[in-house]
């Protein structure tokens, strides 16, 4: 990435110097997008589309740190179509089909035969085929003979009309509806396309472009209204927006899960909320983490986040597990508290330093680097604040209600408020 980015200036210079559209195409670790910023232009009409687009591609190009701008509009090349007068080649004995092979031989060449010689191990073709400079010379082409019915040789030129015509241009569509496509990259001090990306919208919202309405904008659904002039933003924001709103889903389904389990385990819908307290903890980890090493929080981010949950849920379980287990023999709930933080903090510590270390081997990884940074600064952080946060907001909720920490098998609650109160 840092080869391209010094590269890319000097030669696009080259390239504005003869007129040449340059762009460094590189290989990214990110989703399979025709482009980092793609601009989908729709409207009534492929020419309309065409005139928006265009003014679209200038807005990128005149807005910083977007490079790379270009869009999916052919540039309009001529072409030679030849019609064949079949009467005049009727009457000299000479076929349509025998035209065409004739141009074609010329443009794009023909294997008439092959030499096979003792040492040459496979048949070597002998081609037909015009100099590169006589294939766009149409009156060369045109002075070309076909052997007509009689024998006698007859020029092309004189069964033929040679018009001059321009290549259709390719249509996109998608979803059924047809598109015009405008994309290019983002290269400066933030180097995300999203930043690009905003920066442009806020542009096209300032400008008239349609000439009398503002053109209309989506960010998330298509354009819902195919007879009017709309511009939906698809590449790198897409797939981002899409990645975070399904991990943001399995987040809470993840956490919800968690949250009944706990219920299920310790039959109280308060002490699951003491023990998921700390998932908060680990936002202070992970995004000071990030902004620490220069990194950007990608989707593998977030998926650390998700597995971070789990993590200090297990941490919470261990201390809340072990102050139950004191209460239930006899030991006051302050020394119980104590003594879960001391005896727990070791095995606590090793596993979080286990996963800690294990998480270091893909710290360089140019996919999965956020979710090892994640992982590291999420465990390091969330543990030191969960031993000392889960032992005092759990006293501080459980203090006025020690009959609630009671064994699931006792007979009777009045034996565990004696023996709580004793």
């Amino acid at each position: 990435h840092e080869i391209a980015m010094a590269v890319r200036e000097p030669l696009q210079k080259i390239g504005d110097k003869y007129h040449a559209n340059v762009k460094i195409v590189e290989v990214p670790p990110g989703p399979p997008v025709i482009s980092p910023l793609v601009a989908e232009i729709y409207g009534l009409n492929y020419q309309g589309q065409m005139v928006l687009a265009k003014r679209v591609r200038t807005i990128f190009e005149n807005t910083k740190d977007i490079v790379d701008v270009d869009d999916s509009i052919e540039f309009p090349s001529a072409r030679l179509v030849v019609h064949v007068d079949r009467n005049k080649a009727a009457l000299l004995g000479v076929s349509q089909q025998d035209v065409a092979r004739t141009i074609s031989t010329v443009l794009a060449g023909e294997d008439v035969s092959y030499i096979h010689g003792s040492n040459l191990k496979y048949p070597v073709p002998i081609r037909i085929e015009f100099p590169v400079a006589d294939k766009a010379d149409a009156e060369r082409i045109q002075t070309l003979k076909i052997r007509g019915q009689s024998g006698e040789l007859i020029a092309i030129a004189g069964i033929v009309n040679v018009k001059a015509d321009t290549r259709q241009h390719t249509r996109y569509h998608k979803d059924l509806l047809p598109v015009v496509f405008v994309t290019g990259d983002m290269a400066g001090a933030l180097d995300s396309p999203l930043y690009g990306m905003f920066e442009i919208y806020g542009q096209l919202n300032d400008a008239a472009l349609t000439g009398e309405n503002i053109v209309d904008q989506f960010l998330i659904n298509p354009p819902d209204n195919p007879y009017r002039y709309a511009l939906k933003w698809d590449g790198e924001w897409q797939v981002t927006y899409e990645t975070f709103r399904d991990m943001g889903i399995a987040y809470s389904v993840g956490l919800l899960l968690i949250y009944f389990l706990v219920v299920a385990q310790f039959r109280s819908y308060l002490i699951p909320l003491v023990i998921m307290a700390p998932i908060p903890l680990t936002i202070i980890g992970v995004l000071p983490g990030h902004v620490l090493l220069g990194a950007q929080f990608t989707a593998t981010s977030m998926i650390g986040m998700i597995a971070l949950a789990g993590i200090i849920v297990r941490n919470s379980i261990l201390l809340v597990d072990f102050v139950n287990e004191q209460v239930r023999a006899g030991k006051p709930l302050e020394e119980a508290v104590l003594r879960a933080g001391a005896v727990r903090a070791k095995p606590i510590i090793l596993t979080g330093l286990a996963a800690m270390i294990g998480a270091f081997f893909i710290l360089d990884d140019p996919i999965f680097s956020g979710l090892a940074i994640a992982l590291i600064f999420g465990i390091f952080v969330s543990t030191l604040l969960t031993l000392v946060v889960i032992p005092v907001l759990y006293y501080a909720v459980m203090r006025g209600r020690l009959s609630t920490i009671v064994n699931s098998d006792m007979e009777a609650p009045s034996q565990t408020l004696t023996k709580a109160s004793g």
